[in-house]
């Protein structure tokens, strides 16, 4: 019964940042999902799999994890690097790309 701690990825549908800077501890699961051989829908006995803790900061997680002697492992988030941008790059005489209009 091991947890993971981690930073969500954002939305790849939407630009916002919305519920990407909160640490989640989720439990991985024990037991593989089986086939319900009547719907053939998905389905675990597992009830951890349904449990997912949301935190502010990756140490309150990490002492969670440590209070109630949870094995736990951090996946630290992969920030992007800023790109440098300026509006006046738009109208540069020698840019790579011509404007269509």
């Amino acid at each position: 019964m091991r947890a993971r701690i981690y930073v969500r990825a954002r939305n790849a549908m939407q630009s916002g940042k919305a519920r990407s800077k909160s640490w989640v501890l989720e439990f991985e699961p024990e037991k593989p999902r089986g086939i319900d051989p009547l719907m053939g829908w998905t389905s675990s006995s597992d009830m951890r799999q349904q449990i997912a803790l949301e935190f502010g900061t990756q140490e309150e997680a990490v002492s969670y994890a440590e209070r109630h002697a949870i094995p736990y492992q951090v996946f630290e988030p992969l920030r992007p690097a800023p790109k440098a941008k300026s509006y006046a790059d738009n109208f540069r005489f020698d840019r790579k790309i011509p404007w269509s209009h």
